[in-house]
């Protein structure tokens, strides 16, 4: 199928628990303009911490979006807590490759309507 514009949040790669089979189905089986990556795909605190599990579905996975974006998909990271580390590299319109990082972007909707895209980490107190 091919979208418009397709969100995957939390995924938290580099986590024993992360389900990335998941995500390489979906992404095998789905394209589309624009992903939004919003917010902790890869779990930097686990890497931090000394306790991270990174398995080949991982890597397969990021593959599968860098070639979705080599392919011509717009893939936009927004940063959330767990990856944070990739923030103070927003001011200096660093990326990785064609994947643009921001703390937030805007959506504009077939409708026309405007939909801020953004972590929820960014509301917490």
């Amino acid at each position: 199928m091919h979208y418009r514009a397709i969100w995957i949040s939390d995924v938290h790669l580099g986590t024993s628990g992360c389900q990335a089979n998941y995500l390489l189905d979906f992404l095998k089986h789905n394209e589309a303009n624009k992903f939004y990556l919003v917010g902790d795909i890869i779990d930097a605190w686990k890497i931090q911490q000394n306790r991270w599990r990174w398995k080949q579905s991982h890597s397969n996975a990021i593959r599968r979006i860098l070639g979705h974006a080599k392919r011509g998909t717009r893939v936009i990271y927004v940063a959330g807590n767990h990856d944070e580390f990739l923030r103070p590299l927003i001011p200096y319109g660093i990326g990785f490759g064609a994947v643009e990082i921001v703390n937030q972007t805007e959506h504009v909707g077939a409708d026309g309507l405007h939909y801020l895209v953004t972590h929820g980490d960014m509301f917490d107190g």
